[in-house]
C-alpha cells in the first residue's frame, strides 16, 4: 500500500496534533510553520531568568488530553506533570461598589455550594442544579458533539445525538446571561459564572446557555497547571510528531495551495528567500481560517464566499502584558480575575457599534510564579495579563521595555495602574523590572488573525459547533481545516478534538465521540 502524503500548515498546537495523529496512522507527513518557534499562538518568551507563557494558562478538559496522549500511545502521567489550584482563582471587584474584599473560588460542586450560600441565601441549593445541568450539558457535548465530524446526514441522527439533544437544545434559546440572571442575584457569582464566556471569544450576553457547562470545568472539575508551563505541553506534542516520523520544517512560509481536477495537488512555500513546492495527497491548513481561504487558494478553490468574511462576528483583541517583577505578590493567586461593575457597558466596548477600549476592563491575570518556581528567579513574581479590547489592528503592536505603539502602551499602563488599586499593590509600576506588551497587529502579523483576533471566531450561536465551520473543504478533494478558526472552536482541547476530526474524515470514520483506542 503507497503511503499517503500529507501536508500540514501550521506549527500550533492543532497542526502538531494533527501531523502527529496522520504520521501515526501511516501518512508520511511534513509540517510547515511560518515561524521559527513552534506552538503558535501557545509560545513563550524568556528574559533575564523569567519564562513567560505568551498564550493559552488554563488546563481544562483534562480527558480530552488524556486521550489524545493514548492515541498517540503514552499518557498524560508520562508526559505532563499536573499540579492541582486550590482555590483554582480569585476575584475582585471595582472599589467603590459595596464589599471589595477578594473571592477566592475553589473546585468542587461542595465548596461551590458554600462560596454560594455565603454570598446570597438559597443560592447553595441553586449552584448545585446549576452545576448538576452543567455537568449534563458537558457530558453530551463531549459524547456527541465535539468529536462528530458531521460527515453526513445520519451523523445527525445517530443514537448518541439523539439522546444527547434533551440536555443541550433547552440551552440554545436563551444567552447564557438571562440563564444566570434568572437563577442568581449577587453580581459577583452572577460574574463568576458568565466571564468563561470571554475565553470562547463572545459575552455572557451574547453566548447560549449551553455554554454554562463550562463551569463544569472550573467548578466541579477543577483547574491544574503543568509545571513548566504550556511551553512543556507543545514540547510534548512536538516530541510526539517527530517520534511518529513527522518532518518538521520551521521558518517555511506557505504561500499557496493548488488543485488539480477538484483534488488537492501541491502546497508552495517559500524559505530562505525561495519558493518550493511539495506535492500532497492531504493538505491540512491549521492556520488561520481566513487566512487560507482568502490568500492560499484560487477563488474556484475556496469554500466560502466574500460575504462569510464581512458577516463574521470576530471575537475580541487583547493586549497582553508580560510583567517580571520583584518581590511576592500574594495579593494575586495563580489564576485572579478583576472583574468591572458594569459588565453591560464593559462588553459592549468590546463588541458593540462602534467598538472602543473599555475604561476599566474586566481583566485577567496569571501568576504562574505561585506555582512554579522555574519561571521566575527567586524572590520575583512572573505575571502575564490580558485585557480584552476590540479586534482593531489599528490599536498597533507590543513590544520590549514600552517600545509599542503609543495605545498599545497606555493600555498596558492602565492595567497595570488598575491591577495595583483594586488588588492594593501601591508600588506595583515601581517594582517592574521586566516588560513586554503584545497587541493586535502583532497577532495578524506573526499568526495572520482575522482583525487581529486573539482568539477568531465567537462563539455565538451560529458559530458553534457544525454551524462554526468545515473540517473538509466542500471544493478540494483532500483538503482540511484544524484549529480554533474551525470546529469544534476555541481552547487547547478543541484544537486537539480538531486534529482528531480530520483524521475521522480522512479514515471516514462518522463516529459521533471520541475515536476508539485499539
Amino acid at each position: 500500500m503507497t503511503r499517503s502524503r500529507a501536508v500540514v500548515i501550521g506549527g500550533g498546537v492543532s497542526g502538531l496534533a494533527t501531523a502527529a495523529l496522520l504520521a501515526r496512522d501511516g501518512h508520511e507527513v511534513t509540517l510547515l510553520e511560518k515561524n521559527d518557534q513552534l506552538g503558535g499562538r501557545a509560545g513563550s518568551w524568556e528574559q533575564d531568568g523569567f519564562v513567560f507563557d505568551t498564550g493559552p494558562s488554563w488546563y481544562l478538559m483534562p480527558e480530552v488530553f488524556d486521550h489524545f496522549y493514548r492515541m498517540m500511545g503514552t499518557s498524560t502521567a508520562e508526559q505532563l506533570d499536573l499540579v492541582p489550584l486550590q482555590p483554582g482563582y480569585r476575584v475582585y471587584g471595582e472599589p467603590g461598589h459595596g464589599e471589595h474584599a477578594p473571592i477566592d473560588v475553589r473546585a468542587g460542586v461542595d465548596e461551590a455550594s458554600a462560596l454560594f450560600e455565603s454570598r446570597e441565601k438559597g443560592a447553595g441549593k441553586r449552584i448545585r442544579t446549576y452545576l448538576a445541568s452543567a455537568t449534563k450539558a458537558y457530558h453530551a457535548a463531549v459524547g456527541a458533539f465535539l468529536y462528530n465530524p458531521f460527515s453526513s446526514w445520519r451523523a445527525f441522527t445517530s443514537p448518541k445525538v439523539l439522546a444527547a439533544v434533551p440536555a443541550v437544545v433547552p440551552l440554545l434559546v436563551r444567552s447564557l446571561w438571562s440563564y444566570i440572571a434568572r437563577r442568581f442575584a449577587d453580581t459577583r457569582l452572577r460574574q463568576i459564572l458568565g466571564y468563561p464566556a470571554v475565553f470562547l471569544g463572545t459575552s455572557p450576553f451574547d453566548a447560549p446557555a449551553l455554554y454554562q457547562l463550562m463551569s463544569h470545568m472550573d467548578l466541579v472539575e477543577g483547574v491544574t497547571y503543568p509545571r513548566g508551563g504550556f511551553r512543556r505541553f507543545v514540547t510534548t506534542l512536538v516530541d510526539i510528531a517527530r517520534d511518529a516520523g513527522v518532518d518538521i520544517r520551521t521558518d517555511s512560509e506557505v504561500v499557496g495551495i493548488s488543485s488539480a481536477g477538484g483534488a488537492v495537488q501541491a502546497v508552495e512555500y517559500r524559505t530562505a528567500g525561495r519558493v518550493h513546492r511539495l506535492e500532497a495527497d492531504i493538505v491540512v491548513s491549521a492556520i488561520d481560517e481566513h487566512h487560507a481561504e482568502t490568500a492560499l487558494l484560487a477563488p474556484a478553490d475556496r469554500t466560502y464566499r466574500p460575504k462569510r468574511w464581512d458577516t463574521q462576528i470576530t471575537g475580541p483583541g487583547a493586549v497582553l502584558v508580560m510583567l517580571g517583577v520583584d518581590g511576592e505578590l500574594p495579593e494575586l493567586l495563580h489564576h485572579t480575575l478583576l472583574f468591572s461593575e458594569d459588565w453591560h457597558d464593559n462588553f459592549d466596548a468590546i463588541f458593540g457599534t462602534p467598538t472602543r477600549i473599555p475604561d476599566a476592563p474586566s481583566l485577567y491575570i496569571c501568576k504562574p510564579s505561585a506555582t512554579d518556581d522555574d519561571v521566575a528567579p527567586a524572590g520575583r513574581e512572573n505575571l502575564f495579563v490580558l485585557i480584552p479590547i476590540p479586534s482593531d489592528v489599528s490599536v498597533g503592536h507590543g513590544g520590549v521595555d514600552s517600545a509599542g505603539s503609543p495605545q498599545v502602551e497606555a493600555i498596558a499602563d492602565r492595567a497595570i495602574a488598575q491591577i495595583a488599586d483594586w488588588a492594593g499593590i501601591p508600588d506595583l509600576t515601581d517594582r517592574i523590572v521586566v516588560r513586554r506588551t503584545v497587541g493586535p497587529e502583532d497577532f495578524e502579523t506573526d499568526f495572520h488573525t482575522f482583525r487581529g483576533s486573539v482568539l477568531g471566531p465567537a462563539h455565538t450561536l451560529r458559530q458553534s459547533a457544525f454551524m462554526r465551520g468545515v473540517t473538509r473543504s466542500r471544493r478540494v478533494k483532500g483538503l482540511f481545516y484544524a484549529g480554533a478558526t474551525t470546529v469544534p472552536g476555541v481552547g487547547l482541547p478543541m484544537c486537539l478534538i480538531s486534529a482528531e476530526l480530520v483524521l475521522k474524515h480522512v479514515r471516514g470514520d462518522h463516529s459521533p465521540g471520541p475515536s476508539e483506542i485499539s
